[in-house]
């Protein structure tokens, strides 16, 4: 009873048979597809045809406009008033993008440059705002890790 009850189920969720040689040589196999960390980063607006296109490598950085200049609690173990950005790209994908760094000077309409890389503990927000370029101002008095942070070189005294 126990056996017949087993085989059964054993033939309801029986994994896929394996390709025979013939099968692999006329069709091989097929290579898993990679999801990207950053898919906005992907495409271009193509303003003529009036869609995206995919960019075989994607981009470094897109540009945007800040629709929103917000702050977000982070998961579990932290806490802290991160805060963040909603862009709206060229290629018309509106994203979330975290604003690195102790103070900003960006409100509604600031034109920002936006580069993939997520933040550990908000979810959602997969793309960091590059300091120091564009309406981005640089950290003040920063004289560690500057070059992250958009920030000058500090006069010798």
């Amino acid at each position: 009873m126990v056996f017949s009850l087993y085989s059964s189920l054993c033939s309801l969720y029986s994994p896929p048979a394996m390709p025979t040689v013939n099968q692999l040589i006329r069709k091989g196999r097929s290579s898993k597809r990679r999801k990207s960390k950053a898919p906005a980063l992907q495409y271009t607006w193509n303003a003529l045809k009036m869609r995206a296109v995919p960019l075989p490598k994607g981009a470094p950085f897109k540009r945007g406009v800040c629709i929103k200049v917000t702050t977000m609690t982070p998961k579990k173990p932290n806490s802290a008033l991160r805060k963040i950005a909603r862009v709206r790209l060229t290629n018309g994908h509106e994203v979330k993008a975290y604003i690195m760094g102790e103070g900003h000077n960006l409100q509604e309409h600031s034109v920002v440059l936006v580069r993939g890389g997520r933040v550990k503990d908000l979810p959602g927000v997969r793309y960091h705002i590059v300091r120091g370029i564009l309406d981005t101002e640089g950290v003040r008095d920063r004289k560690q890790g500057r070059s992250r942070y958009g920030a000058k070189k500090p006069k010798a005294a």
